[in-house]
């Protein structure tokens, strides 16, 4: 059964359920523990950064049947077991049996670039198979064009690394280890990829454990039913806050990627969402995607599994509400998905996906304005998180060349909430930014800046996310440079009055005779000992008229270092002087108030179509 098929209702007969309402809390307590847990191992033992310090893995459980029972917050975007299931039937599986995919292809997008490892195991308790349990990182370097596995240089699958189709790893606790001595071998940094490999299998065995416990204390039966409740809960629960957001119709929302590296560009995005009556009396959600551009040469493509659209509703509705849990319950309230092959949301193979970020970042933004096209409470545009791949060699302590790899993946400013400021410098959901003392310690750089950028956040009555700026001085003899930033010409839009956020940009040597400007999607960026590379990122938009802020609120804002002295005037029409609010001045300038339209993104606009 597809993770995503939802479940046929269940008949209610008027009998007492197996598991009662204290022992679904006390359960759905116990596998979310279960869960986290697994995470802090992964965590803890990881060896390369992007693991261990950006925090770039997740791990999910699942019931019998393979459909995802819990996850964490940070979102699964996919039907992660089907591959498995397709190659290997579930009633085969035995005790100690561990799976394992990186093909974004074969698994329908389940991953979405090829440095991110799957390992599955199903969890087994009195001889019957009760569960599985997921662990899936971001592994530095898989081979490929260049070190670190992701280029915007790259024009097909095969330049960005090596393709693991589903394999059974671990045949009931026997370890194929040919079949990993030829995946650490495609690896520039295998000590890297040995360790991190042995994170995720040693996550893999704690949560086999666990969820066994889980079922040993409580019995198959109730188990298995509150789990059946839990994904019940949540697809009513976000059934329901769609039929309050959108009425019957269609509701429709556009927006772009610049480009992909190549030329070429740009590439938009276009969703609608129907709300339909069915033939059973019952409503249908139809999401429909296949209008957007078709599929590009360069790897900002994004192979998007049908469960996207539902998984991205669900997590909003959810609203990080811990009495709830993130599961297949979002998904399985979307009726229909429809994508089109060969767009760049469901490109044909080998078509190149590193840069897929981007791209799922814009989609999550264009989830908001489709939310925004009803009458939800949804943020404004947020910018996608910059990505900066320094590779080159410096010399050890023995005075010896040595190759090093900095992938160093950089916050950028939220869109602004219809009740509260964007959040400034943030990753992606619950990564974080590499701290300057662990940067200068493992890799041959000098920070020379780290902070937020004033007036990076578009402008509203709720102020968007400010960016980040990165000035870092190269002390390795020489450094190869990929930079990913995108929103450059399209910067994130601002909402009902609100501003559109400000655009992130990397330069080398900044005011000095040698200063110039790395295309914002390039690799290949040449830099030797002594340069300085300054990169700034992108705001997110804002929300609500900018003279509708408490002025108060702006000269903190100013205070802050998050916007300026100049633009407090010019925008938000607040005048500060000596630290303080000049509320005379202020009132004159808030006398004439611009008009405004729905959109802002660097004029006002009805839509963004």
């Amino acid at each position: 059964m597809n993770q995503h098929s939802p479940r046929p209702p269940r008949a209610d007969t008027g009998a007492e359920r197996p598991c009662n309402p204290v022992a679904l809390e006390i359960i759905r307590g116990a596998i979310a523990a279960a869960q986290a847990e697994m995470e802090a191992l992964i965590e803890r033992t990881a060896i390369s950064a992007f693991i261990r310090e950006k925090k770039d893995f997740y791990t999910a459980l699942f019931d019998a049947d393979g459909i995802m029972a819990v996850g964490s917050m940070v979102p699964i975007f996919g039907d992660m077991t089907t591959p498995v299931f397709e190659k290997f039937a579930p009633e085969d599986m035995k005790p100690g049996d561990v799976y394992w995919y990186n093909d974004c292809y074969g698994s329908n997008g389940a991953v979405s670039h090829s440095n991110d490892q799957v390992l599955l195991a199903p969890v087994f308790h009195a001889g019957t198979r009760v569960a599985f349990v997921m662990s899936w990182a971001h592994f530095a370097d898989i081979g490929g064009l260049r070190p670190g596995s992701i280029s915007p240089d790259a024009t097909d699958i095969y330049q960005e690394g090596i393709i693991v189709p589903v394999t059974k790893l671990v045949d009931q606790g026997v370890t194929n280890e040919a079949a990993l001595s030829i995946f650490h071998r495609n690896s520039r940094f295998p000590d890297q990829s040995i360790g991190d490999m042995q994170a995720l299998m040693a996550s893999i065995e704690l949560g086999t454990r666990r969820v066994g416990d889980i079922y040993k204390r409580f019995s198959i039966p109730v188990v298995t039913d509150a789990l059946a409740q839990l994904l019940e809960r949540t697809r009513q629960l976000v059934r329901k806050r769609l039929a309050e957001t959108f009425d019957y119709g269609t509701y429709k929302i556009a927006d772009a990627i610049d480009g992909d590296g190549h030329g070429n560009g740009p590439f938009t995005m276009r969703f609608a969402l129907t709300r339909s009556k069915g033939a059973d009396g019952e409503d249908h959600y139809l999401f429909d995607a296949s209008e957007s551009d078709d599929q590009a040469p360069g790897p900002i493509n994004y192979l998007m599994n049908p469960g996207v659209p539902g998984m991205a509703l669900g997590l909003f509705y959810l609203g990080g509400d811990p009495a709830q849990v993130c599961n297949a319950g979002g998904p399985n309230a979307i009726d229909e998905v429809r994508l089109r092959e060969g767009s760049f949301l469901k490109p044909k193979f080998p078509a190149p996906l590193g840069m897929r970020g981007l791209t799922a970042m814009r989609v999550i933004s264009t989830m908001s304005g489709l939310l925004n096209a009803g009458n939800a409470p949804a943020p404004a545009s947020n910018s996608a998180y910059v990505v900066n791949i320094m590779r080159g060699n410096f010399r050890n302590k023995l005075g010896e060349l040595e190759p090093y790899l900095l992938a160093d993946g950089i916050g950028v400013g939220y869109g602004a909430r219809p009740h509260a400021d964007g959040i400034d410098a943030v990753y992606f959901v619950a990564q974080e930014n590499y701290p300057v003392e662990f940067l200068e310690a493992a890799y041959p750089v000098r920070m020379r800046g780290y902070g937020v950028i004033p007036d990076s956040g578009g402008a509203g009555k709720y102020r968007g996310g400010c960016g980040i700026l990165r000035e870092y001085e190269i002390l390795a003899e020489d450094a190869n440079v990929a930079i990913r930033i995108d929103s450059v010409k399209k910067p994130p839009w601002g909402i009902d009055g609100g501003m559109c956020g400000g655009h992130g940009r990397a330069i080398v040597n900044p005011g000095t005779p040698d200063e110039w400007e790395m295309k914002p999607l390039s690799d290949g960026n040449r830099l030797v000992k002594g340069d300085i590379l300054r990169i700034e990122t992108g705001g997110g938009g804002g929300h609500g008229h900018p003279h509708d802020r408490d002025p108060e609120a702006v000269l903190e804002d100013v205070l802050g270092g998050f916007v300026s002295v100049e633009r407090a005037r010019e925008l938000y029409g607040v005048a500060v002087c000596n630290r303080a609010v000049d509320a005379d001045a202020t009132a004159k300038l808030r006398a004439t108030r611009p008009e405004t339209r729905r959109f802002h993104r660097l004029e006002y606009l009805d839509d963004l179509a």
